[in-house]
């Protein structure tokens, strides 16, 4: 048994500290099992809301490398922005920049950025978007965003910082 088997074998103990096992296993990332955990975690509606949301953390910060679990991770992820939990869409919402590319995820982020009634969710994707780099379809986003009174002044913003050419 080695050191990510024990972690592993840990998080499932009554009584163990999710948070802090999760933050214990981010240096054992270059090991897959941890991505799987991790992606595992991030995806589970009925976990543990603050475990959930430092994978998220984490899984921003350390994207997979291969395209099958990048892709993986980013859908899970994506996927927290139509729950309930206005913690956690808002912390989702943060951590898919890296993910952006992916159609899945663009479209959620698309889906929040223009319809979610949380303002710091909004916020947050066009954080992400702004991570993600500019792109024709992240840049046509944002310029749908810049007559939106809530947050139309930082989409204008981040086009401007692209050189994309809004005056605002």
């Amino acid at each position: 048994m080695d050191s990510v088997d024990r972690l592993l074998g840990r998080f499932g103990t009554p009584g163990a500290d999710q948070v802090r096992l999760i933050l214990d296993a981010e240096p054992l990332l270059p090991d897959p099992r941890v991505h799987a955990f991790l992606i595992a975690l991030a995806a589970d509606p009925a976990g543990y809301d603050l475990a959930r949301i430092e994978c998220m953390k984490i899984l921003r910060l350390s994207p997979p490398a291969g395209p099958a679990v990048w892709r993986q991770a980013g859908r899970a992820v994506a996927a927290a922005l139509a729950e309930d939990d206005r913690l956690v869409r808002q912390f989702a919402a943060m951590s898919l920049g890296p993910y952006a590319q992916d159609e899945v995820v663009f479209r959620a982020l698309a889906a929040a950025a223009l319809h979610d009634e949380d303002l710091d969710v909004r916020y947050n994707v066009l954080d992400a978007l702004e991570e993600a780099g500019p792109s024709d379809r992240n840049a046509g986003l944002l310029r749908r965003l810049t007559d939106d009174p809530e947050v139309g002044n930082a989409a204008a913003r981040v086009l401007r910082a692209w050189n994309h050419g809004v005056s605002r």
